[in-house]
């Protein structure tokens, strides 16, 4: 059985330490000049294979450029992370797109739009009382 405690330090430390990297140490400037934020880590219980969800402001051509060019890079960065934090062997790492804060903002602008179709209707209805 893993140990959830050791994948939840690792997944802490392997997320400070790759946003680290992304500020300072990668030459892109397609990264570089991008806000990039790691969203959540799925690391596997053997610490061997891990999946980097990202989000960023861009729009979603630029999203699905820096995700392909995160995973161009994912072989520096390995490299730099096996450099930095003592780990017996830096996982294997694929970079995803997190689309989960765009999901709810979908949801949310929905809500609002239900929201305001109520309220018109309900003044419409309140209008038509005040009439008779």
């Amino acid at each position: 059985m893993p140990n959830n405690y050791r994948i939840a330090k690792v997944s802490s430390l392997l997320k400070k330490e790759i946003t680290l990297i992304l500020q300072n140490d990668l030459e892109n400037d397609l990264l570089k000049n991008n806000f990039i934020h790691i969203s959540k880590i799925d690391l596997t219980g053997d610490l061997q294979f891990c999946k980097i969800y990202v989000t960023t402001t861009a729009g979603e051509e630029i999203r699905k450029e820096i995700i392909y060019n995160l995973n161009l890079a994912k072989n520096f960065i390995r490299h730099t992370l096996g450099q930095r934090i003592e780990i017996r062997r830096v996982p294997e790492m694929t970079f995803k797109d997190d689309t989960v804060f765009e999901k709810g903002l979908s949801v949310l602008k929905l809500l609002e739009e239900l929201k305001n179709k109520t309220q018109d209707q309900d003044s419409k209805f309140e209008g038509n009382n005040a009439k008779s």
